[in-house]
Order: structure tokens, then C-alpha cells, then sequence
């Protein structure tokens, strides 16, 4: 794992899309497609856009992946991962290959498809966020480190809730769905490369948790430590709490 550390979200942006646009670029040279897992949320709008205005990618060439999704809210909903991603990546870049976590379905239909789908092939590279509370994708605390299943049906915790209010998709918790459809940890794992996106002070504890702590469900993220090729993009803001050992500069 490596961490890198830019001035501000708008660098770290720019340089985190350069890494996975070679990433995709590689893949679809070496094997004629590239397999890739998104995340959405505040946290991955600047790095989506600049990653759709990448050159010399073959969109069509790409099969992509959803991390999560709340279970029941509708598509339509500001809040819905799936109109995020439809909006933030595939309308803009004629992405036709692609795999939306269904949450107004059979919830349990949808972890058995998907996950049926997302086993096939190995994954080129995955982008993922850090939630608040340190989970990765939605594996909040304590997160389940040793399930084989691909994707899961899981509850959501009250500080997992209260982000999104706090990112404006929710007028009140009420509003903030229960539960959720998320890519399992061990699945986040199997990809080849993984890219967290993570600016912002308010991410600044849970980074601290994740990579100066223990490896523990109890702070999920922290798990990206055991993976072989995992670059964490931080900002000053979000990079604020760790030892000043622990904040290489890009």
C-alpha cells in the first residue's frame, strides 16, 4: 500500500485519474478489456470527472462494476448511486458494459447476479472512497473480513447515516435508507489494483484509524493496508491527523 498526500482535492483528483486511466489503458492493451469497480459519493466527483476527460481510453472496451447501493431508493433519489454513476461516468463516457446494484429489487436476486457476474474474470482495478466511520464500501464497523460472498446485504450504522445528511442527500436520518447492498471486503481485495479517493477534514479521523491503527474491523479501511497494490490519494485536509512520518508529499 502507498499513501500520497496532494495540496488539495482538486490535484489529487487530476493525479488519481492519471494512475487509473493507465490502469484501464494497460488492461484493455493486454487483454482487449478492462474490468473495473466505481464507487460514487461527495467524496469522488472531482476524480470521476477528470477521469472521463482521460484520453486514449476505449470506453467500450470497459465492463464495469457498482460498489453499493442503499436498498430502497428509487434511482431517481439525488442520494441513488446508481444515478450518480449513471450521471458521473457511464452517460459521459458511452460506457455500455456495466452492472447497477438494483436497490428497489429482490435485494438478495441482485447479490446473487451481480456477484455471479463479478466472478467471472479477475478486476483490473477498483475505486473506492473512506467513509467517516472508516468503512470501505458500505462494510461498516465491525466489518466482516472473512465472508467469500461477493456482495452482501448489510445494515447501516447511525454514523454511516449521518454522512450522507451531512453531504446533503438527506434532509434528516429518517430519510437515510437502513440497509444496503455493498461489495463484500474480501471481494474489494481480489482486485488487481485499488485507488481510494479520500479528500477532505472530515475523513481526517477515520484516515488516522485506518493507517495508523490496527488492521481491524473496526476500522474496515484499514484492511487496504494487506493489499499489494493500493494507492490511498489524501489531501493536506484529509492527511491532517497522521504522523508527519506517514505524510509523504506527492
Amino acid at each position: 500500500m502507498e499513501l500520497k498526500v496532494f495540496d488539495d482535492k482538486s490535484s489529487l483528483s487530476k493525479a488519481a485519474a492519471v494512475q487509473a486511466a493507465a490502469a484501464i489503458h494497460k488492461a484493455i492493451q493486454n487483454r482487449g478489456q478492462a474490468r473495473v469497480i466505481a464507487a460514487t459519493a461527495a467524496s469522488q466527483l472531482h476524480f470521476l470527472d477528470a477521469l472521463t476527460k482521460a484520453e486514449k481510453i476505449d470506453w467500450s472496451r470497459v465492463e464495469l462494476f457498482h460498489l453499493d447501493e442503499y436498498i430502497g431508493l428509487p434511482i431517481t433519489h439525488p442520494g441513488s448511486f446508481r444515478k450518480m454513476l449513471l450521471e458521473q461516468l457511464i452517460q459521459k463516457t458511452g460506457i455500455t458494459q456495466y452492472h447497477l446494484l438494483d436497490g428497489d429489487g429482490d435485494a438478495l436476486e441482485v447479490v446473487r447476479r451481480v456477484g455471479a457476474a463479478i466472478t467471472t474474470a479477475p478486476i483490473d482495478i477498483a475505486f473506492v472512497g473512506i467513509g467517516e466511520n472508516g468503512h470501505l464500501a458500505f462494510n461498516d464497523p465491525p466489518a466482516d473480513f472473512e465472508t467469500n460472498d461477493p456482495y452482501l446485504v448489510v445494515k447501516l450504522d447511525e454514523a454511516c447515516r449521518l454522512q450522507q445528511v451531512g453531504e446533503a442527500w438527506f434532509a434528516d436520518i429518517s430519510q437515510v435508507p437502513t440497509h444496503a447492498i455493498s461489495m463484500s471486503i474480501r471481494q474489494i481485495l481480489k482486485s488487481k489494483e485499488i485507488l481510494a479517493v479520500v479528500p477532505d477534514s472530515r475523513k481526517a479521523q477515520a484516515v488516522k484509524a485506518c493507517f495508523e491503527g490496527e488492521i481491524s474491523p473496526m476500522a474496515p479501511a484499514s484492511i487496504l493496508r494487506t493489499h499489494a497494490n493500493a494507492t490511498i490519494y489524501l489531501d493536506k485536509n484529509s492527511a491532517a491527523l497522521l504522523s508527519t512520518s506517514l505524510r509523504p508529499t506527492a
